[in-house]
């Protein structure tokens, strides 16, 4: 009990760390911003505490199949945190965020190639937008989609090298699938490799869908300048990490469709071998 609530709380404040960082690192944010932050790290936190220290499934999926949700935190902690010091470095340079500044900004050239998403990303900007800027948007988008394909290239050599969620152990689908009910709907495993599907196909199309549809309503509403750092930042972060989490989410869901199709072999075997007469 007493583990369980440690795991939860020192969770509950990476948690508030994560969403508190462009707040701590951008220089001259004001105190409302301040406190609207820290407002939202403290529901955050008590959110994440009470999800990880109760017994019964909440909202979390996968809450207990590591390292699923560590590389997701992960891949978005460092997503943020390369973001902050690549902004940070515009108004206060060192050495360190001018490293992060060059990486990202070969990363995103590279990356800038026609229909790709990082190109799309800076066509969605208004034509009237500063090269400068335009050129920290590249970068801030290139270093974000790297880390979230990085993040799905590591995910899966843990599923292949260590069997995951085999080796962790039982895996329960109602308390590591607290959305998917396996009582309604016809077989589970039809619907979940038809969820892996789905989420697998809208992480691919997401980093292209987003910056048409920004494009599109620009049209008609205010144009998306991402001029505010904080703006940026959680923008960039959000477009590259909410595809590879849909990209994670589909591949395990593919994963327990398999294990639970495979169970079923067996046991169709042992109970064709038990009837065999001796």
């Amino acid at each position: 009990m007493i583990a369980n609530i440690t795991g939860a709380l020192v969770r509950a404040l990476l948690v508030m760390v994560l969403i508190a960082t462009p707040s701590l690192m951008l220089p001259g944010v004001s105190s409302d911003t301040t406190q609207i932050v820290a407002l939202v790290a403290l529901f955050a936190g008590a959110l994440t505490f009470f999800e990880y220290v109760s017994t019964y499934p909440g909202l979390v999926e996968f809450r207990d199949a590591p390292p699923f949700n560590r590389m997701r935190f992960v891949s978005l902690f460092a997503t943020v945190l390369l973001l902050s010091a690549i902004v940070r470095g515009q108004t206060d340079p060192s050495t360190l965020t001018n490293l992060i500044q060059t990486l990202g900004n070969h990363l995103g050239a590279a990356i800038d190639v026609p229909y790709s998403p990082v190109r799309l990303v800076v066509l969605m900007l208004p034509e009237d937008m500063s090269v400068q800027h335009l050129i920290l948007v590249r970068t801030t988008a290139g270093i974000a989609y790297m880390i979230s394909l990085l993040t799905l290239i590591f995910f899966v050599l843990v599923m292949r090298l260590l069997g995951w969620p085999n080796r962790m152990g039982k895996f329960n689908v109602w308390v590591n699938l607290p959305t998917f009910d396996p009582t309604t709907g016809g077989d589970v495993v039809d619907r979940l490799q038809r969820d892996a599907r789905f989420n697998i196909a809208l992480g691919f199309l997401l980093p292209f869908l987003v910056p048409a549809a920004v494009k599109a309503a620009s049209v008609a509403f205010t144009p998306v300048t991402l001029e505010s750092p904080q703006t940026l930042i959680w923008t960039m972060a959000a477009w590259a990490f909410l595809p590879a989490s849909l990209f994670m989410r589909g591949i395990a869901m593919g994963r327990i469709a398999s294990m639970i199709a495979e169970k079923r072999r067996r046991k169709q075997s042992q109970s064709q071998a038990d009837l065999q007469p001796a």
